[in-house]
């Protein structure tokens, strides 16, 4: 981006099988990602694999106070729980009709990071759809289970 930020954003289903496993795994990409300049890190807030990437970045906002935790609302007018997170961001949705709001905020945070932090295991549902358009926007992916350091 230029500006020194560089933004990841994490997709991933509703449900999650083996959490644990998933959790190390994203607190080891995390974690790495910080030391290579990872700064911002946009979520959904919708479903289990958010809920655990929440948790891990609420923990790693403490360790490394320069890194921001940042909840992308769908919706201007709807209730969300804001805790544990930086800050909120309300996409330019205003146009966007309520049943495609969801989809479009997702397209605008693909569009908006550098990194995708995926855990997609089918490909149905909307954590499918939306590393679908990541990869149609050539955007750098690391896909669960694989990682390994310098993927990007």
């Amino acid at each position: 981006m230029g500006d020194g930020t560089m933004i990841v954003s994490f997709c991933g289903h509703g449900d999650v099988m083996e959490s644990e496993k998933v959790r190390q795994w994203i607190l080891a990409v995390t974690s790495d990602l910080i030391m290579n300049g990872a700064n911002v890190f946009y979520l959904g807030g919708y479903g289990a694999f958010d809920g655990i990437a929440k948790s891990v970045l609420a923990k790693l906002c403490k360790e490394y106070p320069h890194i921001k935790s940042v909840l992308i609302l769908p919706y201007l007018h709807r209730i969300m729980d804001e805790t544990g997170y930086s800050y909120t961001l309300y996409p330019p949705l205003e146009t966007v009709p309520k049943r495609f709001a969801i989809s479009k905020r997702n397209e605008w945070i693909v569009d908006q990071s550098d990194i995708m932090v995926a855990y997609v295991t089918h490909n149905f549902g909307g954590a499918a759809k939306t590393l679908e358009y990541a990869k149609r926007k050539k955007k750098h992916i690391i896909l669960y289970p694989q990682y390994s350091e310098k993927t990007y």
